[in-house]
């Protein structure tokens, strides 16, 4: 079950609902977000002390005209030739993020691949598999959940590929 401080109740976001629905263990690391700082995932990683190949970004892709789901370690890039071939595409690229914020009902910087407004089909990087727990978006800006990456993708039902490049 999760551990929750008082101060973490407040972090309930449909990332942490989905979780707690599903009885997945999860442990909140909240951090005081910056607006400046250039790249979300990076502050995250350094603000809990985390290595940033455990951090992993929230990507939302266009492939094939649909919206798929891409989560790479934020010390690296999504490689969208890898992504559209992990799904069974042909092209990717990156969805408008306007569009993607509509889709996921998250704000860009916070999109989560948990409890996202519609689902949409999730590739998982397979760097997460060499690690006992990864951090991902809670659900907000400095909101970020720990879990095991095969708990990630049995509730994300995602796919698990090579997807991101150093």
């Amino acid at each position: 079950m999760a551990k929750k401080s008082k101060k973490q109740q407040s972090g309930s976001t449909p990332a942490t609902v989905a979780l707690t629905s599903a009885g997945v263990p999860y442990t909140l690391h909240a951090y005081e977000h910056d607006p400046a700082h250039p790249s979300y995932g990076e502050e995250a990683a350094e603000a809990m002390g985390v290595s940033p190949d455990r951090v992993f970004k929230t990507l939302v892709a266009d492939v094939d005209g649909a919206l798929t789901v891409a989560v790479v370690p934020v010390a690296g890039q999504l490689d969208l030739k890898a992504l559209a071939a992990a799904v069974g595409g042909k092209r990717a690229a990156m969805a408008d993020p306007a569009l993607a914020e509509r889709t996921t009902g998250y704000v860009r910087g916070g999109i989560s691949p948990l409890g996202q407004r519609r689902a949409l089909p999730t590739v998982l990087d397979a760097s997460a598999a060499g690690h006992a727990t990864i951090c991902v978006s809670a659900g907000r800006r400095g909101l970020e959940v720990e879990l095991s990456p095969t708990d990630l993708t049995a509730l994300t039902t995602a796919t698990l590929a090579p997807i991101g490049r150093s």
